[in-house]
């Protein structure tokens, strides 16, 4: 091993043993599993907060009765507030008590605890200010995943790239994530979604925020814990949640804050689009029904704006993935020189 390789392991270490990284845990129909999941959870996380989120299995009271880590914190909502609120619930408490990251994973056991390092490491790094999973980078993986779901998540992801602008994020709906505490802090609690659109929707708000998220491959795991989340039933609404989050996004990047050549080619290659098309219908359906040919020369006023549509979209399309987020907002842990932590 070489000195710099050497070195560079002592600096995480200093990190780990100086962060206060926390996990939060929403409940809900977690009872079977949340006992092992805390179980496993390594030395290296500071606080654990469990969040009963009005469990109809009274989640916090057997966290409470059985788990005896002095580390592990129960917080109740006291009506049911979806995976979103109870999250928000637990990052409102871990920045009050002074977290430095934050990581989130599930109850039901289908979260390896054991990488909790591969997701905090880069946000101590300063190279990300959020991490999330992503199960599909083991091609075996997805080969086992069934196809409604595989089909589904391929979707989400499409619709998620558009909406949040982070154009190298798979697996939208994953629920294992870590945050920097600088950046949750600037998260607006009072308008992301509550519920299954959470994780796609912070993305959207991270995106505005221009902080960097990364990807963090991890294993698919499936046992006998059954999802609430419906792929198909959610389409339709996420669809509608994602068109509003694409536009409140161009709105806000492309010409509130700042204006670029892409604030031109959107709107001059959508109106010259729609001319074409529009153009080349009309007279389409005029020549049908009177029988005749459309001239070439309204053939040609019709195309050339479609082309030129196009050129301009795929424009700002590529200036749109350019885009991407790439310098981490918050403040390197490292400068920060805060004392040591203790449970």
């Amino acid at each position: 091993m070489n000195q710099n390789s050497t070195y560079v392991q002592f600096k995480q270490k200093q990190e780990w043993s100086e962060a206060r990284t926390v996990v939060v845990i929403p409940c809900y129909r977690v009872r079977k599993h949340i006992l092992h999941v805390l179980s496993a959870i390594g030395p290296e996380v500071w606080r654990i907060y469990v969040i009963d989120d009005k469990c109809p299995e009274e989640s916090g009271n057997y966290v409470q009765a059985n788990c005896q880590d002095p580390r592990v914190v129960v917080l109740r909502n006291e009506i049911n507030q979806g995976v979103g609120g109870a999250v928000m619930t637990g990052y409102l408490r871990a920045i009050a008590d002074g977290a430095d990251v934050i990581v989130k994973i599930d109850g039901d056991g289908q979260m390896e605890a054991s990488l909790i390092p591969d997701f905090v490491g880069p946000i101590l790094a300063g190279e990300a200010d959020y991490t999330k999973g992503n199960r599909f980078f083991n091609i075996e993986d997805v080969r086992a995943m069934p196809k409604v779901r595989l089909f589904g998540n391929a979707l989400l992801s499409l619709m998620t790239k558009l909406s949040s602008g982070y154009w190298d994020l798979f697996d939208p709906t994953n629920g294992y994530t870590a945050i920097h505490v600088d950046i949750a802090r600037q998260l607006p609690f009072g308008k992301i979604s509550r519920r299954y659109f959470f994780e796609t929707d912070i993305l959207f708000r991270l995106n505005t925020l221009r902080a960097v998220a990364i990807d963090v491959p991890i294993k698919a795991q499936y046992g006998d814990e059954v999802s609430n989340l419906k792929v198909r039933k959610i389409l339709g609404e996420f669809f509608v949640k994602h068109v509003s989050n694409f536009a409140k996004r161009i709105f806000y990047n492309y010409y509130l804050r700042d204006l670029s050549l892409a604030s031109i080619e959107l709107p001059l290659g959508l109106l010259l689009f729609i001319f074409g098309v529009g153009f080349g219908m009309w007279h389409w359906l005029h020549s049908a029904s009177e029988g005749v040919a459309t001239p070439t020369g309204t053939i040609m006023l019709s195309v050339l704006p479609i082309i030129l549509g196009l050129q301009l979209l795929l424009g700002f399309l590529a200036y749109d993935i350019y885009s991407v987020p790439r310098k981490p907002k918050h403040i390197n842990y490292l400068r920060k020189k805060r004392p040591s932590a203790s449970v």
